[in-house]
Order: C-alpha cells, then sequence, then structure tokens
C-alpha cells in the first residue's frame, strides 16, 4: 500500500495510506477535491485537487467518487434574494412561540 503525505492545517505533514484517502470529482464541472481524517487530530480535511493530482492518487489507490451538483442550482430564480435581515427575522420569529404557534396554526389551516 502506498504512503501519501498531506498536510493538515492544526498539525502539519502527516502520512497516510491510501485507504486514509478519498478522492471527489464534480461531474458537472470537473472540479476535484481530496480528504482525509488527520490521524494525529481526528480533523477531517478537505483540499482543493488538480487533475494531475487526481490521476496520481486514483493510480496509487485511493478510492474516487463523483457527484453533481444539486439540480436547485440550475432552478430559474425570481424575486429578491434573502438578505441577512431576513435571516435574522427569521431566527427571531423561530424563537417567537406565539408567532411559530400562530404560522404553524395558519398552514394547518390552509392559509
Amino acid at each position: 500500500m502506498a504512503t501519501i503525505r498531506a498536510s493538515c492545517p492544526d498539525c502539519g505533514d502527516v502520512e497516510l495510506t491510501t485507504a486514509d484517502v478519498r478522492v471527489r470529482v464534480c461531474l458537472d464541472d470537473d472540479r476535484g477535491e481530496y480528504r482525509f481524517t488527520c490521524p494525529i487530530c481526528s480533523m477531517v480535511v478537505v483540499k482543493p485537487a488538480e487533475h494531475r493530482t487526481i490521476d496520481l492518487l486514483v493510480a496509487s489507490g485511493v478510492q474516487m467518487d463523483t457527484w453533481t451538483l444539486p439540480a436547485e442550482l440550475f432552478e430559474t430564480r425570481s424575486g429578491r434574494q434573502i438578505s441577512h435581515d431576513d435571516i435574522l427575522d427569521f431566527h427571531r420569529m423561530l424563537n417567537d412561540e406565539d408567532a411559530t404557534a400562530a404560522a404553524l396554526s395558519a398552514i394547518s389551516n390552509g392559509s
């Protein structure tokens, strides 16, 4: 099994095996990344990877997964964008039991 040297942002250089690393490639935009769990601090580290790096990792025995962008990214958008203030207002409403009860009541009554 090949030894792979990678870098954890907290621990610095670490040595991994091919079983410790996973490569992911997006089928829609051909973007690639690899990830591993640091053997020292147990943090999951995800790093972007160019095609050459991906090819080398896969050739050494690293498993590769593919994925696609969520369909929601391709939906037509209308209306204004949600602002930071909208999110804060929504958060306040969720903490207001009366407002939450009224909203749930309106939904169950079909309003």
